[in-house]
């Protein structure tokens, strides 16, 4: 994509207020958005999360309730939740040393000095520096898929309005080894959403970029 039909993308994308809950996402688009995701980078290439896409009706409406009614979450053809996992154990990192084997053609023993060096990284974190070392790999995703559709010409709002504990609960999530940090509604904006016509607000380049000499 050139580069001016990427920076059109973003100019046209805002956080989609309200969706027109009529119009659905073609499954060949939203396959591809989901295969953005699973692409998404992450420190070491660890990729500590899961997506859930909740298609379950009434799961929505259970979500609804715990996101203060934010009509997003029922009306967008889709919602998915970003979580991340629980913890970092050595099985987790071993399947994944297998998974860089596998895929690679190399040998699991060629590996070890890298599994050792993730390996003790995650081991100098506190359980709370690992939890939120975790989380923000996760809205690395979410920025992919903000871009993503946006290029494609599909409406997106993050949202972390939300009670993290009642959605945890209302899709078992703790028994999955993960929970939520954010959720996304995708969709296309409802004519009568007027954040739509609202002009961008952003600071000028020369405000938030920094050119060191």
């Amino acid at each position: 994509m050139e580069t001016k039909n990427l920076t059109d993308a973003m100019n046209w994308r805002y956080a989609t207020k309200a969706f027109d809950s009529s119009k659905k996402i073609p499954e060949k688009d939203f396959e591809n958005l989901l295969e953005v995701l699973r692409l998404a980078p992450s420190s070491f290439g660890l990729q500590p999360w899961k997506f859930v896409v909740v298609a379950n009706k009434e799961l929505r409406q259970k979500i609804r309730k715990a996101s203060w009614d934010q009509p997003q979450v029922t009306d967008a053809s889709h919602l998915i939740i970003f979580t991340a996992l629980n913890e970092l154990n050595e099985k987790y990192l071993d399947k994944f040393i297998e998974l860089i084997a596998k895929t690679r053609n190399q040998e699991t023993k060629d590996l070890e000095s890298y599994k050792d060096m993730i390996s003790n990284s995650i081991k100098n974190m506190t359980k709370e520096q690992l939890n939120s070392w975790n989380e923000k790999q996760v809205y690395i995703a979410l920025g992919n898929l903000l871009t993503a559709a946006a290029t494609a010409k599909i409406d997106a709002c993050p949202m972390e309005g939300f009670d993290r504990k009642q959605v945890d609960d209302i899709l078992n999530l703790k028994a999955q080894g993960v929970h939520s940090v954010v959720m996304c509604a995708i969709g296309f904006r409802s004519q009568d959403d007027k954040s739509a016509s609202l002009k961008k607000v952003r600071f000028e380049k020369k405000d938030v970029v920094i050119v060191t000499i």
